[in-house]
Parts: structure tokens; C-alpha cells; sequence
């Protein structure tokens, strides 16, 4: 029986692994590399467990599908760009994820990126691995699964990643030069629309207009243009593991293929592809400073015997050394709807993110573990109360009879 085979069939095998992992790494040429050797089964490392296997939930077969926002009256008059932040709000707090359409953004340029993504990971293989890299302090790389080493099992695709989170810009000499003039211009346009949506998220949440954009989320991103070669064993292994973001918001463009796939009411639901459309989805960052209000949602990508599927994901993220400190907006919580989460920083953040593997859960780390607790007390006033000490705050819950909530 061949080592793929026992593990498809569950038994616990017995090999290297981490030893097949390096030297998949060491080739520098990806999943596609794969692919274009005409493997007709796929390697060990991506075979999913059977126990995930078998724990999938099943895909939802109702006409289902994630909101559809209209953006084309945002800014024409008051009432009508209301409207849309209501309807971001709603599909915010339910789904987690919409698609936009009439966004600004022309549809040439969407279309021009999707093939530039293409273009890069279709060139020669000696110019790709002139990116190929692990170091996280580089801007711009290319490699297959940032969390390779610590997943259970690596995921069918291949990503070439712009991450500005330690500087905050990119240098255009550093791009691909195959890609480079179209991902400037593409860049250049979600960027605006990213504060646009930031503008209509702080709108319905009643907070002022520039609030989420203060924020300074779209100050760093990261832009990752994924590629998923068509699979020969689709139902082994998965495009990309179940996960949420660890963003403020994320935009996606993705092609006509599909596979991507959202988890709403405990079933899979499929995210068609709409042409012109840009896929916005909450991140983990703005579940927690939302207090909850807004729901940052599991997602997948699930592998094809089509492909290769073509998706550009740009990750409002924040500078990950900004001294500011992280937590629910003060108008957000009250005595009734106390503050879920502690504070924190995009370092302590992001670092928790890379760290883990995928498809473990990320926002648990940052919960108050009581609601109702000293703890969470102690950070309802301190918001509201920005001149008392941590220390008084506790003083005057120990020695006096406050009325806190309970």
C-alpha cells in the first residue's frame, strides 16, 4: 500500500514529513511545478487528515448567496449613501461577507490584474524564484502556504504576496516587473475603495464618517494574488483551509471559476462569481474593536479539476509596529453590552496570526474570559473614564459600592 493510500484511509503513517515539506520547498517552483510535471495524484503533504475529512460540514444546496451591494449613489446625496451603510451594516452583522458592484473601480482594470496575477505565476520558473522566500521581513515574495510548516496538511496553491506591514509602502522596483504597472494602478484604486467602505461601516455603526479610516487599518496592507492549479484529487485536500482574516476588511477580485466559500448557519455557501464585482469580507481586527457587532466569518477555498482559478486578496491591515493601542470603541459598549475583547497592538495581533496555523481560530486569544469580571470592569472604565488609573479603577471596584453590571 502506497503512503498516500494509508493515508487517505486514515491509518497513521509513519515518514518524514517535515523531510517531504523541505524538499517540496526547496524546488522554488510551487504547486504548479507539480502540475506541470503531470502528477496525476497528489503528494502526501496535501492530503488532508480523515478525521478533517470527515468532520466537513455539508455545502448549503439552497439559493443562497452573500448580500449584493449597489455602490453607484455612495456620495450623490445624503439619504442614498445612508441607505447603502445600512445595508453594509446588515450584511455585516449576518453574513460577514457582500459583494459590491458599481464600485468605481473600471472593469478593464479588474480584468487586466486577474491576468497579471496570471501572467506572474505562468512566467518561467528561474525569474519566480528570484521571489521564492519564507523571510517575513521581505516586501514582496513568492511561496506556497505562509504557514507550511505548522499546518496539518499544505493547501493546492501557490501565492505571490505584496506586504507592506512593516514599512507601509512598497518600492515599484521591487514588483515583478511582468505585473508591476497594473498592480500599482489596481492598488491605487482598492486602497479608495477600502475607505470608502471604511467610511460606510463608521456610518451605519454610528460612529463619525473617518472613524474606522483614523483607525489607520489601510495605512499597511497586504495584497496576495493566489493561484490554484487544477487539482487530479480535488476531494483530498483543500485551495485554502477554513480560516478567518486577520484584517480590518479584505477585498477580494477573483475570476469566473469560483470555489470560494463562506460558513453561514453551520453549512458552506458558495460565493458565485459575479463579473465586475469585488467580494468585501470583516476581518478579525474589526470583529474586536466592533465589539462583536460585526462578524469577521470562517472561509474556504475548496480545490477543482478546473483551474487554474485566479483570486487577488488585499488585506487592510495596519502598521504592524503603531504604538496605538487596539480595543472595543468606547461607543460601542455600555453597562449592557460590556467590552468582549482586551486591548492590544497589530504586533501582538498579527504575530498571534502568523503564528498559528490557518485554520486554527485567532480571536479567541484576545477574549475577556468573563464578561462580567473584574477584568472586563475594570476596561468599561477605563474607556469611559479615561482620567482614572488602572489602579483606581480597580480601588473603587475592591473598596466602594459602584453599581457594576454584573
Amino acid at each position: 500500500m502506497s503512503l498516500q493510500s494509508t493515508m487517505i484511509n486514515g491509518t497513521e503513517p509513519s515518514y518524514d514529513r517535515t523531510k517531504d515539506l523541505k524538499a517540496f520547498d526547496e524546488r522554488k517552483t510551487g504547486v504548479k511545478g507539480l502540475v506541470d510535471e503531470g502528477k496525476t495524484s497528489i503528494p502526501s503533504i496535501f492530503v488532508r487528515p480523515l478525521n478533517d475529512r470527515f468532520k466537513d460540514l455539508g455545502t448549503s444546496h439552497e439559493n443562497l448567496s452573500v448580500p449584493i451591494i449597489d455602490m453607484s449613489d455612495v456620495g450623490k446625496y445624503g439619504e442614498a449613501t445612508a441607505k447603502v451603510a445600512e445595508q453594509i451594516i446588515w450584511a455585516s452583522e449576518n453574513w460577514g461577507f457582500f459583494q459590491v458592484v458599481n464600485h468605481g473601480i473600471p472593469l478593464e482594470l479588474l480584468e487586466n490584474m486577474i491576468e497579471g496575477a496570471k501572467m506572474f505565476h505562468e512566467q518561467d520558473d528561474e525569474i519566480k524564484k528570484q521571489f521564492y522566500s519564507r523571510d517575513k521581513s521581505k516586501v514582496v515574495t513568492f511561496n506556497s502556504n505562509y504557514d507550511f510548516y505548522k499546518s496539518n496538511a499544505a493547501n493546492w496553491r501557490d501565492s505571490l504576496s505584496v506586504n507592506t506591514v512593516n514599512t507601509g509602502k512598497v518600492d515599484p522596483h521591487e514588483l515583478p516587473l511582468i505585473c508591476k504597472d497594473v498592480m500599482l494602478d489596481y492598488i491605487h484604486n482598492i486602497i479608495k475603495l477600502g475607505d470608502t467602505i471604511l467610511m460606510l461601516l463608521s456610518m451605519g455603526l454610528g460612529l463619525k464618517p473617518d472613524y474606522l479610516k483614523e483607525l489607520e487599518s489601510s495605512k499597511a496592507w497586504n495584497l496576495v494574488c493566489h493561484y490554484y492549479p487544477a487539482c487530479p484529487e480535488p476531494e483530498l485536500t483543500l485551495g485554502t483551509s477554513k480560516h478567518a482574516d486577520a484584517s480590518f476588511i479584505t477585498i477580494l477580485l477573483q475570476d469566473q471559476i469560483g470555489g470560494l466559500q463562506v460558513l453561514h448557519h453551520n453549512q458552506w455557501v458558495n460565493v458565485e462569481p459575479i463579473k465586475g464585482a469585488l467580494i468585501v469580507n470583516i476581518g478579525d481586527a474589526l470583529q474586536m474593536v466592533s465589539n462583536d457587532k460585526l462578524k469577521s466569518v470562517y472561509h474556504r477555498v475548496i480545490a477543482k479539476t478546473i483551474g487554474p482559478r485566479i483570486s487577488i486578496a488585499f488585506f487592510f491591515k495596519g502598521l504592524i509596529k503603531s504604538p496605538k493601542l487596539y480595543g472595543p470603541i468606547k461607543e460601542l459598549i455600555s453597562e449592557e453590552e460590556p467590552p468582549l475583547y482586551r486591548d492590544f497592538t497589530l504586533e501582538e495581533f498579527l504575530t498571534h496570526f502568523v503564528n498559528r496555523p490557518l485554520d486554527q481560530p485567532g480571536i479567541d486569544h484576545f477574549k475577556l474570559k468573563n464578561v462580567g469580571s473584574k477584568a472586563s470592569k475594570v476596561s468599561f472604565l477605563l474607556s469611559y473614564c479615561p482620567t482614572l488609573t488602572k489602579r483606581g479603577v480597580i480601588a473603587l471596584f475592591l473598596y466602594s459600592s459602584f453599581p457594576f453590571y454584573v
